[in-house]
């Protein structure tokens, strides 16, 4: 199976590179994978294609601050992106700079990329494979909220601005932990999820923390021979009942953006969902049988990615390139500030 399989053609112009005024009023593409069918919708008709009793599973990680602009003690400057804090003071970060940091060497940050060197300091420490691991004097929660940007997606041809902190974050964001947003969650707001709530579609919430990886391109020509990058997930016992409960009911496990999807899928490896504390790198492409997602909600994603070929698993691949043609035509809105789907499965993708 190869990478230009899941190729197509995007004009850059439909990459929303801000926010719509209003979280739900994003458009919303319906794929149906039993019968092929393509409907337009918007967001806000979301709960006409939910019936109560049904689950939503969200991910409640929360996108941290993560990049930083610093100097270092020649004067030269550099960029780093916080992909995984490690404990308190320490973290795993890329690192953009002319030359290779070198082991032991300070980093003064400063407030923007131009700006003067500040008195916060961070000490490379070393590598791990491709990230650096560096550290802190002081705790580097308050350090990011206090100096750091929003990690904005290398799409989005901008500086981050105020808006940003708000609105590159779901509204039910708990767990910090993210350099990158679970898209398809953006488009929930307050109004929204009362109005699921009153008609009886149950919740329940994962957490995945979205590393930079997710943007990373697969090289490989046989994607097959693509190395996922790996990202902390938690599914608790809590997830596991509600899911069984779902069940039980006759409700479907709906899963709010493809980290969900990942999420439930790893914890369901086995064959039978159970509780799972760990890192996943599971790669989801078309052959792949899921076991535990029975519809999904997700934004467009880029051509010849991971994340567009776990859509084309679950929907099939010839329907989704389809629907992703029929969204170019109608002018849709792309990735991570744009418009959604609504996706069930094609036929012999789940377990009966």
């Amino acid at each position: 199976m190869q990478r230009t399989d899941f190729s197509y053609e995007l004009p850059e112009e439909l990459i929303a590179q801000t926010p719509l005024a209003e979280r739900s009023a994003s458009r919303l593409l319906c794929v149906d994978g039993l019968i092929g069918s393509i409907q337009h919708a918007k967001f806000a008709d979301l709960p006409g294609q939910l019936n109560a009793g049904d689950l939503l599973v969200f991910n409640n990680t929360r996108v941290l601050p993560a990049r930083l602009f610093g100097v270092k003690e020649t004067g030269g400057r550099v960029e780093i992106l916080i992909e995984r804090l490690t404990d308190d003071c320490s973290a795993l970060a890329h690192i953009r700079a002319s030359k290779t940091p070198r082991a032991g060497m300070t980093i003064a940050l400063a407030a923007e990329a131009d700006s003067p060197a500040t008195d916060a300091l961070l000490t490379v420490q070393g590598r791990e494979g491709e990230l650096f691991k560096i550290t802190s004097a002081e705790s580097l929660g308050p350090l990011l909220a206090r100096i750091g940007h929003m990690p904005l997606p290398p799409y989005i041809d901008r500086a981050d601005a105020a808006e940003d902190k708000e609105r590159y974050q779901t509204v039910y964001a708990q767990r910090d932990g993210a350099v990158a947003a679970p898209t398809a969650g953006l488009h929930f707001d307050t109004a929204l999820l009362d109005q699921l709530d009153a008609m009886g579609v149950e919740r329940a919430e994962v957490t995945l923390h979205v590393g930079a990886g997710t943007f990373q391109p697969v090289r490989s020509d046989d994607i097959r021979d693509h190395e996922m990058h790996a990202e902390y997930l938690e599914v608790d016992q809590t997830v596991c009942d509600a899911i069984a409960a779902t069940r039980a009911r006759g409700g479907r496990v709906v899963a709010v953006g493809t980290t969900a999807v990942r999420s439930l899928e790893t914890a369901a490896a086995s064959g039978q969902l159970r509780p799972y504390v760990g890192d996943t790198q599971l790669f989801i492409y078309p052959g792949y049988r899921f076991q535990c997602v029975d519809a999904m909600i997700t934004n467009f994603h880029l051509p010849e990615s991971t994340l567009l070929m776990l859509v084309s698993a679950f929907s099939g691949k010839d329907l989704i390139l389809g629907a992703y043609n029929e969204a170019v035509k109608e002018r849709y809105r792309f990735f991570s500030y744009g418009d959604a789907m609504f996706l069930t499965p094609q036929p012999g993708v789940r377990p009966e």
